[in-house]
């Protein structure tokens, strides 16, 4: 069942280049309502656990590291059909493939370092939103 809504973070490398208000303003300008904001920081511990699903994989170490090195900006999105709205416009996980236009095109500098993490599913949505933002800071 769709929820209209998914999860995002603006990663460490944007955040680095002061990139956040121009890719608020691009989810602004895509339709998007942001229920939930935060700059915070992901510790190891915290960046290991977000990732486990990817703990097998050979980037997983380079993945953590770069994750908590800074700090982050963690949102909760709403519009009709969130998750492949927003995978839309964050475009290809490689900038140099990613459509004109789109987040990580403008953005990204690097297959590693993308900008942007945005949900794949909706069950994952609301596991990555919970595991940023208590009950009472979603709206």
């Amino acid at each position: 069942m769709a929820t209209n809504r998914t999860f995002t973070m603006i990663k460490p490398d944007a955040v680095e280049n002061g990139h956040i208000g121009g890719i608020l303003n691009m989810i602004a300008e895509a339709g998007f309502k942001i229920v939930s904001l935060k700059l915070t920081q992901l510790t190891t511990a915290d960046a290991q656990a977000f990732y486990a699903v990817h703990a097998a994989r050979p980037f997983y170490g380079e993945l953590v590291e770069f994750m908590s090195r800074g700090p982050i900006v963690a949102a909760i999105l709403e519009k009709e059909n969130a998750i492949e709205e927003f995978r839309t416009l964050i475009g290809a996980t490689n900038p140099a493939d990613a459509a004109e236009g789109t987040i990580r095109k403008k953005y990204a500098t690097s297959i590693g370092e993308n900008a942007v993490h945005g949900s794949d599913s909706d069950e994952n949505a609301a596991i990555e939103g919970a595991f940023h933002f208590a009950g009472r800071e979603q709206f």
